[in-house]
């Protein structure tokens, strides 16, 4: 039986650097609301509660990373069971991304502002399931189908 007094619960995840730096501006969701921050683990510190290993595209070991990523994504979404992921990308949203598909929570991604004028891998690929696809940038709206300007972040 579900809990209708009960507050969203969001799961914000992105990776390191200029996605995390844009998705900690929405730390006022998290204080609003329930929620967790997912970002990678690297030397610089982070506030997250829970860290994955850092990939990319072009690193040899991707994909055993991804695995590795995708078996504790599983773990952290038994234990917190987010309503809401909400995005900035990349890699390390993917497996959360595909739970919220699957178990049809609404998925949010937020394009990085450091793309004004062409699509990412990661929008491109998210964008098909989204329940909200927001740009940062007004000429980012031309490459996407269901994109909506939001302005910037920052």
């Amino acid at each position: 039986m579900r809990n209708h007094n009960r507050k969203p619960r969001l799961c914000l995840v992105s990776s390191s650097g200029g996605h995390w730096e844009q998705l900690q501006k929405l730390q006022p969701l998290i204080d609003k609301y329930d929620g967790f921050l997912v970002t990678e683990k690297t030397d610089f510190p982070a506030d997250a509660k829970y860290f994955m290993r850092q990939t990319d595209l072009k690193d040899k070991r991707m994909l055993i990373k991804m695995i590795v990523n995708g078996i504790k994504a599983v773990g952290i979404w038994i234990k917190e069971r987010p309503d809401f992921v909400i995005t900035t990308g990349t890699m390390v949203a993917y497996p959360f991304y595909l739970m919220a598909v699957l178990f049809h929570k609404k998925f949010v991604f937020i394009e990085t502002f450091g793309r004004a004028n062409m699509a990412t891998v990661a929008g491109e690929k998210m964008e098909k399931h989204s329940d909200l696809f927001i740009v940062q940038w007004e000429s980012q709206v031309k490459h996407y189908k269901k994109a909506v300007y939001g302005g910037c972040l920052y």
